[in-house]
C-alpha cells in the first residue's frame, strides 16, 4: 500500500484524487491533506480518510481544527507545506494546488526522492528548468495529472523514447472556437465559463477560452519530455476524445482516447505504470464517432503564440506571462475588464519585461510578485 500526500485536497483535482483513492482503497492510504480555506469540505475529508497530518492556509484555522481532531498534527501556511514534503513515510506527493505556493514543497519532495504526481501548472511553467534538473539528479519521476500530458506518457510508454519525433497536444478550441473577434469582445465571464467538454475551475476554463492553457501545456511538455518547442504542436480537436498524440520517426501516430474525465489521468499517475479498474465513467461508443483535427487560429487567439514564444525565450519570461495572465483572468472573472482586455494586459507586460537568463528560484518568485503587485 502506498502512502500519499495531497496538496490542494479541496479543489477539483484534489477531490477527484480522493475519489480515485477511495475506489482503490486497498492500494493507497492518505497520510496528509493540505487545503486553503474550504474547512467544511476538509472536515468531511478528514473524517473519511483519517490523515495523520493536515495543513491549512492560516494559523487560526489550524488551531481551531487541532481542538476538534486531537490525534492529527495540524500545520499551516507555506512552511506547513514544506513540513509535509519533508516527511519520510510517504511515497507520492500529489500536487493539486494552483499558483506558486507548492513549488518549494515539490523541490523538497524531490530531494526526499518521492514520486511527484503533478497537476499544478506553475511548477513547470515558471521553474521547469530548476525542477526537472533536480528530478534528474535525484532519479525522481514527475508524473502528470493532466489529460494531454498523461496521454503523451501513455503513448510514449516510457518518458525517454528516442523514436518519438513530435508531440501533438489536442485542444477542444474552447467556448469561442466558432466566434469572431468582434463577438468575443462582447462576451462576459458567464459565456467564457461554458466550456464545451470539460468541467474545471474558473481560472483554467478562462485560459481554455483564450487558448493560453494550450500554450502553458506546450511549455510543460517541453520540460516533462525534453522535446524541442519546434517538435511540440497544438491541434484543435473539438470532440475531446483523442487527448494527445505522439508521432514517431517511421510516420506512425499513437493516440490515447477516452471520455473527458480527469479520473483517468489521476489514476494513471498514482498507479503508473500499472492499470487497474477504476471509477466507471460514461464510456463513449467507438461507433459513429466524428473526429476532427484542425489547425489553431493564431490570429484569433494570439495569446497561444505569445505563450509558446515566452516558453522558447525561457528565463523569467514564462513567469512574466503566467503572472500577468492570472491577474488579468481574475479581473475578467470579477467583471473589471472585457474578455479581449486579458490579452492586452498580458502583451503589455511581456513587452515591457527584461528577461533574466538562468534565473534562481528567488528571482522567479520576485518577478511574479512584482507583476502581481503592479497589476493589483
Amino acid at each position: 500500500m502506498k502512502n500519499i500526500i495531497i496538496l490542494g485536497s479541496t479543489g477539483s483535482i484534489g477531490v477527484q484524487t480522493l475519489e480515485v483513492v477511495e475506489k482503490l482503497d486497498d492500494k493507497f492510504s492518505v497520510l496528509a491533506l493540505a487545503c486553503g480555506a474550504n474547512i467544511q469540505l476538509l472536515k468531511k475529508q478528514i473524517e473519511k480518510f483519517n490523515p495523520k497530518f493536515v495543513c491549512v492556509s492560516n494559523e487560526k484555522d489550524a488551531l481551531e481544527l487541532q481542538k476538534e481532531y486531537k490525534n492529527i498534527n495540524f500545520l499551516f501556511g507555506s512552511n506547513g507545506l514544506l513540513e509535509l514534503a519533508k516527511l519520510d513515510e510517504y511515497d507520492t506527493l500529489v500536487v493539486a494546488t494552483s499558483g506558486i505556493v507548492s513549488v518549494k514543497a515539490v523541490l523538497t519532495a524531490i530531494e526526499k526522492k518521492k514520486t511527484i504526481a503533478l497537476a499544478n501548472k506553475e511548477t513547470l511553467v515558471m521553474a521547469g528548468d530548476i525542477v526537472m534538473k533536480k528530478a534528474r539528479e535525484n532519479n525522481v519521476s514527475i508524473l502528470p495529472i493532466d489529460s494531454e500530458h498523461s496521454a503523451i506518457l501513455q503513448c510514449l510508454n516510457k518518458i525517454d523514447n528516442p523514436n518519438a519525433q513530435r508531440l501533438w497536444i489536442t485542444a477542444s478550441g474552447g467556448p469561442f472556437r466558432n466566434n469572431s473577434r468582434d463577438e468575443m469582445e462582447t462576451f462576459g465571464a458567464n459565456e467564457a465559463l461554458k466550456h464545451p467538454r470539460w468541467m474545471m475551475g474558473k481560472k483554467i476554463t478562462i485560459d481554455c477560452a483564450t487558448l493560453v492553457n494550450k500554450g502553458l501545456e506546450v511549455i510543460e511538455a517541453h520540460h516533462l519530455y525534453n522535446f524541442n518547442y519546434e517538435n511540440i504542436k497544438v491541434v484543435i480537436h473539438p470532440q475531446s476524445i483523442v487527448h494527445s498524440l505522439v508521432e514517431f520517426v517511421d510516420g506512425s501516430f499513437l493516440a490515447q482516447m477516452g471520455v473527458p474525465s480527469m479520473h483517468i489521468p489521476i489514476q494513471y499517475a498514482l498507479t503508473y505504470p500499472e492499470r487497474y479498474q477504476g471509477i466507471k465513467t460514461n464510456s463513449f461508443s467507438i461507433f459513429n464517432q466524428k473526429l476532427e483535427f484542425l489547425e489553431p487560429d493564431y490570429e484569433k487567439f494570439p495569446l497561444l503564440k505569445l505563450t509558446i514564444d515566452c516558453g522558447k525565450q525561457g528565463g523569467v519570461m514564462p513567469a512574466v506571462l503566467n503572472a500577468a495572465n492570472e491577474v488579468a483572468v481574475y479581473k475578467f472573472i470579477n467583471n473589471e475588464i472585457k474578455f479581449l482586455d486579458i490579452e492586452k494586459i498580458v502583451f503589455d507586460e511581456v513587452g515591457k519585461a527584461n528577461n533574466i537568463a538562468n534565473p534562481t528560484l528567488e528571482e522567479i518568485f520576485e518577478v511574479d510578485r512584482l507583476i502581481r503587485e503592479k497589476l493589483g
